[in-house]
């Protein structure tokens, strides 16, 4: 007789898996918490199913048919497969064998990743790390794919979405080491005469000119010349230009000298950038996604 799982009670199954190990309809019953009359009930139903006897009464306890004995391995490995499953042992970050995929700017590759690596390797050396870069994520909204499981960035809106305030990350103007920008402070007419290069990570995308509205807002012109997809290409091109752009200060505090900027000293319009840590609900009581956001958290905070 064929039978279709889809069209049997699997709750029958757990409870002939426990008249076979009580071999006893009213021990059984004291087990599951039910009167030994909805075991029988049950056990009709499932004799029903499958097309045979499944147990016999010898005295006060039962005896098994062939087939209930043939069956009860099987039915005893899911129920503690299922058992492990539902009750899962405490999240050991050494062990975890996952890869975590996360959204960051150019900017934070540089600054944030290389202590999230390191601790990685420190705390969770098994798991490994996808990096992804904010033209990659297009939108928060993307944070429901099944393969971003965290951004650091601006917070976004969207359905799902938690939202961590991290951080305020300042903006400074930054030229080339010999620009005749540096050794004064530039007036805001002279900031105002300087040309541009322009960060636009997805164009087209809806992304705010963050800089362009602090520079509207102080009254102060600002002619962009170009516009390049990172904070690092807009770096290499000042390096070798009369250009200038506003950059992270944590970035040029750690790496300018070696991409060849220098902070223009410039009343630039006050420009903060509130940094936040975005996920999606679908990770956010994963055990091993809440470590791994902990872990960036402290990497990103890091002194």
């Amino acid at each position: 007789m064929s039978i279709s799982i889809a069209a049997l009670d699997l709750n029958l199954l757990l409870m002939l898996h426990t008249v076979l190990s009580e071999r006893s309809v009213a021990r059984a019953a004291e087990r599951l918490h039910v009167t030994p009359s909805a075991i029988s009930n049950g056990l009709a139903r499932l004799r029903s199913a499958l097309g045979d006897p499944l147990v016999t009464r010898n005295g006060r306890g039962i005896v098994p048919t062939p087939r209930a004995t043939a069956l009860a391995p099987a039915i005893a490995r899911a129920m503690r497969e299922l058992e492990l499953a539902i009750h899962e042992a405490p999240f050991d970050p050494t062990r975890c064998k996952r890869t975590f995929t996360l959204a960051v700017a150019d900017a934070g590759q540089l600054t944030w990743v290389p202590r999230i690596a390191a601790l990685m390797t420190e705390e969770m050396p098994n798991a490994r790390l996808s990096v992804i870069g904010i033209a990659s994520l297009v939108s928060l909204g993307d944070l429901t794919s099944s393969h971003i499981d965290l951004h650091i960035g601006l917070a976004g809106k969207g359905a799902g979405l938690h939202i961590e305030p991290l951080l305020e990350e300042r903006t400074i103007l930054v030229a080339r080491g010999d620009h005749p920008a540096h050794g004064k402070r530039l007036s805001a007419r002279a900031l105002g005469a300087l040309r541009h290069v322009g960060v636009e990570m997805v164009p087209g995308k809806g992304f705010r000119d963050l800089v362009g509205a602090a520079y509207a807002r102080a009254g102060i012109p600002r002619e962009v010349a170009m516009t390049v997809p990172s904070f690092t290409t807009a770096a290499a091109v000042v390096a070798e230009t009369d250009l200038v752009a506003t950059l992270p200060e944590s970035l040029v505090a750690a790496q300018g000298t070696r991409l060849g900027v220098r902070p223009v000293n410039a009343p630039l319009p006050a420009h903060t950038v509130k940094i936040s840590l975005c996920w999606h609900e679908r990770t956010h009581t994963d055990p091993a996604a809440q470590w791994f956001r902990g872990l960036v958290r402290r990497a990103v905070l890091a002194a």
